[in-house]
């Protein structure tokens, strides 16, 4: 079994002394797991960065083995954010997040296009906040869909308008802007908020249930915004 795909760099693990086993999310393919031979060598090491886009060719005895990538750089992204140590954490957290909600070789092109558009929204002044509703949308590709107005009832708390869920078990104030996304939030802690939110839907909805442990690369980049 061969063929060729563009895709981004998901994980990478070293397999032995020179090589590296990868996740790969491709344009065709979904997510594919692999063997990259040489893959510590100065020659290509440099641009194995997690979540740079790749030219590949995949070669595998047949579906049952683990197959192995041949790789060209296609576009740099990563290390444009170097220096700004949020966002590449962001990087590493939402990459991650699309290697394990998202189940081996299950092609699905809007998964692709969204991550391209991850880079897009990484370059606006409000990225943080464009970031929680990318978060949202990918839920939602994969099925997994919350509808913040259906499940909140409005409340006036000292005069302020808040949005309570209505869960009677669990009560949790839901952020005005996760209701009205048109509203500016220049408040870091809202947009907290916000993402330690969806963090408690993920635990509950998908990750315990299917015991995963919440990921480690989500939990250092809240960290990294404190």
């Amino acid at each position: 079994m061969t063929w060729d795909d563009i895709g981004f760099l998901l994980s990478k693990n070293r397999y032995n002394e020179n090589s590296l086993i990868v996740d790969i999310y491709t344009k065709n393919h979904g997510k594919v797991s692999g063997i990259i031979f040489g893959g510590t060598s100065k020659k290509i090491k440099n641009y194995l960065q997690i979540g740079n886009n790749l030219h590949l060719n995949f070669i595998s005895k047949s579906q049952n083995h683990m197959g192995y990538f041949k790789i060209e750089i296609n576009n740099v992204f990563s290390p444009y954010f170097f220096d700004n140590h949020q966002k590449l954490s962001c990087i590493y957290s939402a990459m991650n997040l699309i290697k394990i909600l998202n189940a081996d070789s299950q092609s699905n092109d809007s998964i692709y296009f969204l991550i391209e558009d991850f880079y897009v929204l990484l370059e606006k002044k409000d990225w943080l906040k464009n970031y929680i509703f990318w978060e949202l949308k990918l839920l939602k590709i994969l099925g997994y869909e919350i509808d913040f107005k259906n499940i909140v009832d409005k409340k006036l708390i000292k005069n302020r308008l808040q949005y309570i869920t209505k869960s009677f078990k669990e009560k949790k104030i839901v952020p005005n802007f996760l209701i009205n996304k048109d509203l500016k939030v220049e408040n870091l802690d809202t947009l907290l908020d916000g993402l330690n939110l969806i963090s408690n839907f993920l635990d509950k909805t998908i990750l315990k249930p299917n015991n995963i442990n919440h990921p480690v690369s989500r939990l250092q980049f809240i960290a990294s915004l404190k």
